[in-house]
């Protein structure tokens, strides 16, 4: 699975020991569904430069194949509807929904489709992708943490992960902004982006 083994070394001799053991994810191959009741696709910007905004969507599907025996095979897809961004404050998700944005009505969608996956071993993986916003595709690299998998009270055969990126927001043409008085700009061009996902097999 790609996971780095380690070397014990002492004044005589150096061996190879075994590679650390990684989760077993053999029982977790196959397709899944991505549960938005019980996702969060959230992003934080810096505001004023001083105090950081959170949002997130609310309106999004999504589907992985998972493949425990070669991660590298394993794919995710992603389509966001950008008329559900929420920040907790009607103004400015009215704001960010605007030409000076994202321009909802000519791009409703983001979407993000996988192209490489890779073990970084452990619980550790980071899969890259093409991110489509305002019509310009570029590619994101996303590390995520596996959490588990566990079968909840309904049947359901659940996966986890957890996972973190960083964007420039003007390499996707979103570039509105407006000079402070004692320096610096409104918001940030740097935007974090946060994932908790919960994806049912076979949904």
């Amino acid at each position: 699975m790609g996971i780095f083994g380690r070397k014990n070394e002492t004044t005589e001799t150096t061996t190879a020991a075994a590679a650390p053991a990684g989760p077993d994810l053999s029982t977790v191959t196959g397709d899944y569904t991505v549960d938005p009741a019980h996702t969060t696709l959230g992003f934080v910007a810096r505001h004023a430069m001083v105090t950081n905004v959170k949002g997130g969507f609310t309106d999004f599907t999504g589907e992985l194949h998972l493949d425990g025996s070669d991660p590298a095979k394993s794919t995710a897809n992603f389509d966001v509807q950008m008329a559900s961004i929420d920040t907790g404050n009607a103004d400015r998700d009215g704001h960010l929904k605007s030409a000076d944005f994202f321009k909802i009505d000519e791009f409703p969608t983001m979407t993000f489709r996988s192209t490489s996956a890779e073990s970084l071993g452990g619980d550790d993986y980071r899969i890259t992708g093409d991110l489509t916003i305002l019509g310009t595709t570029k590619p994101l690299s996303i590390d995520l943490e596996f959490n588990g998998s566990a079968k909840d009270p309904f049947g359901n055969e659940r996966v986890g992960f957890e996972g973190k990126a960083e964007i420039l927001r003007s390499e996707w043409g979103l570039t509105w902004n407006a000079a402070l008085e004692t320096g610096g700009v409104l918001v940030s061009d740097k935007i974090k982006l946060n994932f908790d996902i919960s994806a049912i097999k076979g949904a």
